[in-house]
């Protein structure tokens, strides 16, 4: 099992408040998180770089819960996905990113919904917002493993061997808990578009 040797240092290193430290995981790391976050906020870029300020900030305030369990960069996506739904909500905004669309033909439907012209009827635009809203709260819910497996198969399109090198992990183990995390997703998700599905149903026809 993975336990990252590097980066539990760095940690170890940034806790007894090293500056070369610090230098180092903001040179690495900003940048990196910039383009994660930019994907999901393509429009924004100075959101973007606030996003990801506040991440970092909170990442530095939870240093100290860091096991190693994961990848440095790979947590830092987390707190920065959670940084981003806190901050589109302040916005009163949604992410328009989708994943899983492959897999659920009604998810399919809503999404190439979002991609064709806006209408100029108000109660469509509404129920194509809702539907974002939901797809966007099912995976803020989704464990951060779960979340980081899906975001790398379906928005930045690695296989299933570059995913199971990066966990660490076998094929078979990288294919069972990218199944694991649709399962997740498919559940968080229909516990919580029961209400909608009749707005989905009207998207579709």
């Amino acid at each position: 099992m993975a336990n990252y040797p590097d980066d539990k240092r760095l940690v170890k290193q940034l806790l007894a408040n090293d500056e070369q430290a610090f230098d180092r995981f903001f040179n690495e790391n900003f940048a990196r998180l910039y383009r994660f976050a930019l994907t999901r906020l393509p429009d924004d870029p100075e959101g973007t770089r606030e996003v990801v300020q506040i991440a970092l900030t909170r990442a530095i305030a939870k240093l100290h819960t860091y096991r190693g369990e994961s990848a440095l960069f790979t947590w830092l996506c987390a707190i920065t996905r959670n940084a981003m739904s806190d901050w589109l909500a302040r916005q009163g905004r949604y992410r328009k990113v989708i994943v899983l669309t492959d897999d659920y033909p009604e998810i399919q439907a809503a999404v190439d919904s979002f991609q064709a012209p806006r209408a100029d009827d108000p109660e469509q635009n509404y129920q194509r917002a809702e539907l974002v809203r939901l797809i966007q709260v099912a995976l803020d819910r989704l464990p951060p493993k779960y979340g980081n497996v899906l975001e790398w198969k379906y928005i930045e399109g690695y296989s299933v061997g570059e995913i199971a090198e990066k966990l660490d992990l076998g094929n078979e183990a990288t294919q069972s808990l990218i199944a694991r995390a649709k399962r997740s997703f498919s559940d968080v998700y229909s516990s919580l578009s029961g209400p909608a599905r009749s707005a989905m149903t009207g998207l579709m026809k």
